[in-house]
């Protein structure tokens, strides 16, 4: 049709962009969609935690702006839950009706995040935990491509000391050095699912063309 935005062979994709504090999701979102709408597509950013009531509440607490008696952050088991409540929202609210229009979304992580934060703080809960964490996500609407960014965790430590801001809930050291390592093993706990993992320490342009690359394989 003269005049549109949206080319028919990138109609209603879903794209999910995953990785560490500091991997530089939401810079290489902005980018493939500032790229993939110059090519002509109707394709829009998203993020989790969403911008929904249950995904407000979720950023208080990784900020530390809401704590449970005592003073502590939530148990993992309730972020998980909240977590999976806000994408039960999100989806509803924003991907689907995209999609359906259309669109092509791009997401500044999804349910790989889940997986891997709350499965590494869980204590030890280890495989047991990433099961119990997917079925609360076994509704979720499966992305058709997940893009992991690939960067060691000095290297995020790094960019995220650079940006100046306090550190939130997951943002410490070990942590970041088990996320790593889940991250890259993703496709074991997301079988079904296209999974590519590329390496994000180069430029902030380099990445974009690996992102832009993995999305070209997957779709042309």
């Amino acid at each position: 049709m003269s005049g549109s935005t949206r080319a028919p062979r990138d109609a209603g994709r879903f794209v999910v962009i995953e990785g560490i504090d500091g991997a530089g999701t939401t810079t290489q979102v902005a980018r493939l969609v500032d790229r993939l709408r110059k090519s002509g597509v109707d394709a829009r950013s998203t993020r989790e935690p969403s911008d929904g009531p249950v995904g407000t509440l979720i950023r208080q607490v990784l900020a530390g702006r809401v704590v449970v008696p005592g003073g502590r952050a939530p148990g993992w088991a309730t972020m998980a839950l909240l977590f999976a409540a806000d994408r039960v929202d999100h989806v509803e609210a924003e991907i689907e009706p995209a999609l359906a229009h259309g669109v092509v979304i791009v997401s500044d992580r999804y349910d790989a995040s889940s997986l891997a934060y709350q499965s590494v703080t869980s204590g030890g809960g280890g495989d047991a935990a990433v099961q119990w964490i997917a079925t609360l996500n076994n509704q979720a609407r499966r992305p058709d491509l997940t893009i992991v960014l690939d960067v060691p965790a000095d290297i995020a430590a790094a960019r995220r000391q650079a940006r100046g801001e306090p550190a939130q809930l997951y943002e410490h050291n070990e942590v970041q050095r088990q996320l790593v390592v889940f991250y890259k093993n993703l496709s074991r706990y997301l079988p079904k699912d296209r999974v590519v993992v590329i390496d994000a320490t180069a430029s902030a342009d380099q990445v974009a063309d690996g992102v832009f690359a993995a999305y070209e394989a997957r779709f042309r």
